[in-house]
């Protein structure tokens, strides 16, 4: 871990929330290592997330960001180390033991049903995770809270916007308020302003007392909105800390941190 760093000019809006935030560890990922096959990806990874707060967690293509992800929603095992989730070791068990603890996981892409409309989408979801007795309320919530969705209910998801289709993807795992919210990349490809609104859903979620793990690219975003950040600098942490002390470590590791490349916007 990298020491001496100066103080960072990007102060996040999390920052002074997190002098709220419980000291308690939500989740705590303890010398983890992962591999694909023989390749390995991860090199004892270790970092904590507090209850309520959010954390960024950044790092250039490669670096292994998602597969921390994967790795602490059980979608991956890890070959080596801890995971512990809500006091519980979930190191090795199955994606949908650890959802079931509190955990949701919105992954990279976006994750819907292109031939159903957006109302089948959340219909399916949340019978399934809630049982039918409790849809209505559920899609009255979705439809609160992504306000765009309810305009677009009757449209098949397929032909949404990139920037429409990561609010249902977001809107589905939210089915019941997860205690922690892995989301990874939920900007890649979608133009500025959509990327904006996806973050202040982000932000309203957080508000309400679930957790954030934020794996993401574009690092402005992800820094505005988080207390603590955790670079991974081929699948080793070279900082872990505030973001008030990131410094410039940042634009030595990060060279995607400006806006999405030409011909990746989506809105």
């Amino acid at each position: 871990m990298k020491q001496g760093l100066r103080p960072s000019a990007v102060v996040g809006r999390g920052d002074d929330a997190s002098k709220r935030n419980s000291d308690k560890p939500l989740l705590q990922v303890d010398s983890v290592e992962a591999s694909y096959g023989p390749y390995k990806a991860l090199f004892g990874v270790s970092f904590s997330v507090a209850e309520g707060s959010a954390m960024a967690l950044l790092g250039s293509n490669g670096a292994g960001k998602s597969t921390v992800s994967r790795v602490v929603s059980g979608l991956i095992p890890a070959t080596s180390g801890r995971v512990i989730f809500a006091g519980q070791d979930v190191t090795g068990l199955s994606a949908w033991r650890i959802a079931r603890l509190g955990l949701a996981h919105a992954p990279e892409g976006r994750s819907v049903f292109a031939s159903l409309t957006v109302l089948e989408n959340l219909q399916l979801t949340f019978r399934r995770s809630l049982g039918k007795e409790a849809v209505g309320d559920a899609l009255a919530a979705a439809f609160s809270e992504f306000p765009r969705l309810g305009e677009r209910q009757s449209q098949l998801a397929g032909t949404l916007s990139g920037g429409e289709q990561r609010m249902l993807a977001l809107a589905k795992v939210l089915a019941v308020p997860p205690k922690l919210l892995i989301v990874d990349e939920l900007s890649l490809g979608l133009a500025p302003i959509i990327a904006d609104e996806v973050f202040e859903r982000l932000d309203a979620i957080r508000s309400r007392g679930t957790s954030l793990l934020i794996v993401e690219q574009h690092v402005g975003r992800a820094l505005e909105l988080a207390d603590r950040v955790v670079l991974l600098f081929k699948g080793q942490v070279s900082y872990e800390g505030p973001v008030s002390e990131l410094g410039d470590l940042a634009h030595q590791v990060l060279p995607t941190q400006g806006s999405p490349a030409a011909g990746e916007q989506d809105t």
